[in-house]
């Protein structure tokens, strides 16, 4: 960044990550509705060490020849734990954007900070954290259960597993379900479901569980010896579900399409899945030729 600042004034660059609940104007009494996740906070100017000494990426240093001497580079590190960008759905009513509104979007922005003593300026850059699927995946999650009923000499047994345990969004869930009936009750209908956990931390860590696809079929497994096997196929999309309140979605910067949102921690539900982005396909040549910055 390029800034003429003349001493005593200070130039600071904050990294926050906040979680944002409903309209600016539902900000009464003193009473906000946001919280602060994260925030980190850096002197730029004056510069705390020579700029010679300090370690900068290509792209800083191209843009350092590009600015000339009044640009000072920085840089932030991301926390392991810090969450992706993640929205939540208004209903079709709610007056505001549309989903997911920013006021409702978990903001990661670059504060620029000029404290004097008697005014202060301040810039606004809104980014997006989005996490990839990794290379590697884990073993396709099995669950199985064995249920005894009340004068039934025999259990019955139900087995289900995933093909495997990361999957794309847009991409079909292919759910193989095994059961062994063998007691004296009948089996008459099956429901398969992909539920959506999100925590909303804004005074409290508040669990809403939604479901964002269902699968529910009928049919007859006989008394004693019954037996089924079948593969069901889900597909938990955005478009299925635009019209529902409080669905997560993932974060964006425009009015773009987005998508569910990506799992962002393990997902403990009748199987273990993690639903993650498909990894970029094209490099990203960020040594491209840098237009000038007007400021």
């Amino acid at each position: 960044m390029s800034y003429t600042v003349s001493p005593p004034l200070s130039a600071y660059v904050a990294l926050s990550c906040t979680f944002r609940y409903g309209r600016d104007d539902m900000d009464v009494m003193g009473i906000a509705f946001r919280r602060d996740i994260y925030l980190s906070t850096r002197q730029v100017y004056p510069a705390l060490q020579d700029k010679k000494q300090c370690t900068i990426t290509q792209v800083q240093e191209k843009l350092l020849r590009k600015l000339g001497d009044n640009a000072y580079p920085f840089f932030f590190e991301f926390p392991d734990n810090l969450p992706c960008s993640v929205g939540l759905q208004p209903a079709p009513k709610d007056v505001g954007k549309n989903c997911p509104s920013p006021q409702s979007i978990i903001l990661l922005h670059l504060s620029l900070i000029f404290y004097h003593t008697f005014c202060r300026s301040t810039v606004t850059l809104m980014i997006r954290k989005v996490q990839y699927a990794p290379d590697e995946t884990g073993p396709a999650p099995t669950v199985s259960i064995t249920r005894d009923f009340l004068m039934s000499d025999k259990p019955m047994h139900v087995e289900g597993s995933l093909e495997k345990q990361i999957f794309y969004h847009g991409e079909p869930i292919q759910v193989r379900v095994n059961i062994n009936n063998e007691s004296n009750k009948n089996v008459k209908n099956i429901i398969l479901s992909v539920d959506q956990t999100a925590t909303v931390v804004l005074y409290s860590n508040d669990s809403y569980m939604k479901s964002v696809d269902v699968e529910n079929q009928s049919f007859y497994i006989k008394i004693t010896g019954g037996k089924m096997e079948k593969t069901y196929t889900l597909l938990p999309l955005l478009a299925n579900n635009k019209e529902r309140r409080g669905i997560a979605l993932d974060g964006k910067l425009k009015h773009e399409d987005t998508n569910l949102a990506s799992s962002s921690i393990t997902i403990c539900l009748l199987w273990v899945i993690v639903l993650l982005h498909n990894p970029p396909s094209l490099e990203i040549d960020f040594l491209m030729d840098i237009p000038d910055i007007f400021l």
